[in-house]
């Protein structure tokens, strides 16, 4: 079965998170994975996103700075702000 439409750079971005996840379904996940099959900028973004969820993994907010963990929650609610 051939791919029906080639994914961009950006839509792959946006997609890595839930293919890290297990949470795309068969048809996305082989799109994604087509992609990365020939694009290293895409797999070289993929091999860090592991390389970070798994050295932030084991952290408990304890472990980060009070003025850290409030700028990144202060990032995070901007982006979803800025998605509605």
């Amino acid at each position: 079965m051939a791919l029906t439409k080639n994914i961009r750079c950006l839509d792959a971005v946006a997609l890595i998170s839930s293919y890290l996840d297990g949470g795309l379904g068969w048809r996305e996940r082989r799109r994604l994975e087509h992609h990365l099959a020939g694009c290293p900028a895409c797999t070289a973004y993929l091999d860090q996103l592991r390389v970070t969820v798994a050295s932030t993994s084991t952290l408990t907010p304890e472990d980060v700075p009070s003025d850290v963990l409030d700028g990144l929650l202060d990032v995070f609610e901007k982006f979803h702000r800025d998605q509605d």
